[in-house]
């Protein structure tokens, strides 16, 4: 679904971060943090009775309500599962993770309060965070989860991954020419037979921060140089590398060019250092009409049910406890302050190496 909201999410973010910079709201803010968490005694509590107790103030409370930028093929099929296992009715609003953020601190700004639980992307889960709409929470699935799933406050949670890898069609890339490191992407060989996604601007700054950005800038820079074809779509790219037209996709999810794999696509990936991922996550809401069920929710999406259809679509689970090859890899996230807090800077210098100044196109979700 692609966004009409405008001026677009890195502005609507940063006009959010705007409000929070001054020493003073920032005090306000963790003053009112604690007293501000009404049911931060449900959330976190953990005691034997925990899950039956859960339920049964859940079914009291009927449904549950969602704002999530998961694509409606996906999300319905998990939802009904829960519905069919809880007998708790799913309210689901879907849409592109800019407007879950926007529709968010609208509604809590004007003092309304409709949604239960937010998935989305990492970035506008973190911008959720600073403005105070989620809460911390505890779920005992947690032990199933990776370091790489928690940010350090805790107040939302990693239930999938966008992994960003090579992809390739195996018809015309030879298997001993597969690039076993980034730098071998400006091999002669590849001049203007890469493709890159042209709005992976966090993908670029954290791999720039990687390397060190002297080498890091001079490595792009030389990538430019040998005339990467630019489109916009992760999904768009994994078919066009499917279709032959482009042979290799630098910024590619593994789990687009997995589903065409079981397609039977002539098509591979390959995970190579360093690996970045996006989180997806999700989070209660501080101020959830109904909290029972909201957690009843979570800890549905990150038990092994949940995950296991999160897998069943060919997305990548979070959960260590969900066997899949599409995180048996090292990997580490990107770090949400490159979008939200230094977006300015990188999407200027990936403009200038990439699309010779002009706007970056961002991708439908």
């Amino acid at each position: 679904m692609r966004s009409s909201y405008r001026p677009g999410r890195r502005a609507f973010n940063s006009a959010i971060l705007a409000a929070l910079a001054s020493p003073l709201a920032a005090r306000a803010q963790r003053a009112a943090a604690a007293a501000d968490s009404p049911h931060r005694a449900v959330y976190m509590y953990q005691g034997a009775d925990r899950d039956a107790k859960l339920l049964a103030e859940a079914k009291k409370q009927g449904q549950v309500t969602m704002y999530t930028s998961l694509n409606l093929k996906d999300s319905v099929p998990i939802t009904e599962a829960f519905e069919k296992k809880t007998g708790i009715k799913v309210e689901l609003w879907r849409a592109s993770s800019e407007k879950v953020l926007q529709r968010a601190v609208t509604e809590a700004r004007a003092g309304r309060f409709a949604c239960d639980i937010i998935e989305t992307n990492g970035p506008e889960m973190e911008a959720c965070y600073r403005e105070k709409l989620l809460d911390e929470f505890y779920s005992p699935h947690f032990r199933d989860l990776p370091a790489a799933a928690f940010p350090k406050h805790r107040h939302w949670i990693a239930d999938r991954f966008n992994f960003f890898t090579i992809g390739y069609n195996t018809n015309l890339v030879k298997p001993e020419e597969v690039p076993a490191k980034y730098e071998d992407l400006v091999h002669p060989r590849w001049a203007g037979r890469v493709g890159i996604e042209g709005s992976d601007v966090d993908w670029f700054g954290a791999m720039v921060k990687s390397m060190g950005e002297e080498k890091g800038l001079a490595f792009f820079r030389k990538l430019a140089a040998s005339k990467p074809e630019i489109r916009t779509g992760h999904t768009l790219m994994a078919e066009l590398v499917a279709s032959g037209e482009i042979p290799l996709a630098a910024t590619i999810y593994n789990h687009n060019i997995e589903r065409l794999i079981v397609k039977g696509a002539p098509v591979k990936w390959k995970a190579i250092a360093p690996t970045f991922g996006r989180p997806n996550a999700i989070g209660v809401a501080r101020q959830a009409p109904r909290p029972h069920g909201a957690l009843v929710f979570a800890d549905f999406m990150l038990s092994k049910e949940g995950q296991t259809l999160l897998k069943e679509r060919n997305r990548v689970p979070a959960s260590l406890a969900v066997d899949t090859h599409l995180n048996k890899f090292p990997f580490q996230m990107i770090d949400p302050v490159i979008t939200l807090d230094e977006d300015a800077k990188w999407e200027k210098i990936w403009s200038d190496i990439f699309l010779k100044g002009k706007k970056v196109q961002k991708e439908s979700e």
